[in-house]
């Protein structure tokens, strides 16, 4: 999964352009959004492949600024506070979480500083909530 950062004009269309851009290619938006930020539209999105999403959006004269790779993990929607304490875990790792969203199934997707220690800290999030479902289940 990769996540592309796109430059958007500020202006009715543009959206819509870019997603029939992607359509053309047959390329589905895995989750992501899009914000008017200081006038200027900016958007994340995820795809499965990143390459063809991007080389379909720059085919379209649509401008692809990044592309990125994503940490993909799914919080305990039953338990409140999932949020904080996972990015309380990237900060204490030193790990800037830049981007967040959520996919289309309902993942929490973060586009961080260092993808190899936010990795571990997402694994090792993964492994402590398998353990704990183990023993109290």
């Amino acid at each position: 999964m990769r996540d592309l950062t796109i430059a958007l004009e500020n202006r009715p269309g543009a959206l819509a352009e870019m997603g029939e851009a992607l359509a053309r290619a047959g390329v589905s938006i895995e989750g992501g959004g899009a914000w008017v930020v200081d006038g200027k539209g900016a958007a994340h999105f995820l795809f499965e492949d990143g390459a063809t999403a991007r080389r379909a959006l720059e085919a379209a004269g649509i401008l692809v600024v990044e592309e990125r790779d994503v940490l993909v993990q799914r919080l305990n929607q039953e338990e409140p506070g999932q949020l904080g304490k996972i990015s309380r875990r990237m900060a204490q790792a030193g790990v800037n979480i830049e981007v967040l969203y959520s996919d289309h199934d309902h993942r929490l997707i973060m586009v961080v500083d260092d993808t190899d220690k936010g990795r571990a800290v997402s694994e090792a999030w993964t492994r402590e909530r398998a353990s704990n479902r183990q023993t109290s289940g």
